[in-house]
């Protein structure tokens, strides 16, 4: 099995006026596997009782990076900004498939399709159900606990999408490059998580001194499922 390799490297700076040392973390995730997407649905629809059919998504062109998120977790309280974003229902589709909001953020849904969708979670983060709903109406829920969000759609089990709720502001989207960065990152010992929508999460402890070597993180992907 091939895997995913984050390459990390850590830059420390002095805040202008302040005797505050903050960090700046830049990295690059370099993924050498394409990762199969064609199980995803399946155990919660199991769950329903309902046959998850093989659909095309599989066989979609996907973009890895897209797929991934990377954040510290540790003993800042310091949260995010709240944000108000869209996941719509188009052609039998969420778009996007995956959002990245800090705590208190609110995802609205709305259904770009001429037809019926039945959006719900049965993660335990946020469990929701937002009833049948036709084209042009939407409904919103609100994300006050960090974690990912696995939804779905009641009447279509090929449609699958994943919130990450973040404990606090610092996190980032790779690039189409593979690269990131964070910065204003106070000094101590953190986790640094990676999660992808089909390889789950990967954790490492990193300790931000002001100094130090690179941080290097080796990420196997494997295709089995793995739980949030």
């Amino acid at each position: 099995m091939k895997s995913l390799v984050a390459l990390l490297s850590l830059a420390f700076f002095s805040l202008p006026g302040s005797n505050i040392i903050a960090a700046e973390l830049n990295g690059r995730i370099i993924i050498t596997k394409k990762i199969s997407k064609k199980r995803v649905t399946l155990p919660v629809y199991q769950l329903r009782g309902v046959a998850s059919p093989l659909g095309l998504e599989a066989a979609r062109t996907i973009d890895e990076y897209r797929n991934t998120v990377v954040f510290l977790d540790g003993k800042s309280t310091e949260p995010g900004v709240p944000v108000k974003v869209e996941m719509i229902q188009r052609n039998r589709r969420f778009e996007p498939q995956m959002v990245v909001v800090p705590m208190g953020s609110s995802v609205s849904f709305p259904n770009g399709d001429p037809i019926f969708h039945n959006v719900f979670s049965l993660s335990n983060t946020r469990k929701f159900d937002l009833g049948y709903y036709p084209d042009g109406q939407t409904r919103v829920v609100k994300f006050d606990e960090a974690g990912v969000v696995q939804v779905y759609c009641h009447l279509h089990p090929n449609m699958y999408a994943a919130i990450v709720v973040v404990p606090n502001r610092w996190y980032a989207r790779p690039a189409d490059d593979g690269t990131f960065s964070m910065s204003d990152i106070p000094l101590g010992k953190y986790r640094l998580v990676v999660w992808h929508m089909s390889g789950g999460f990967f954790r490492k402890q990193v300790h931000v001194t002001g100094g130090g070597s690179p941080v290097v993180m080796n990420i196997p992907v494997h295709d089995e499922e793995q739980d949030p």
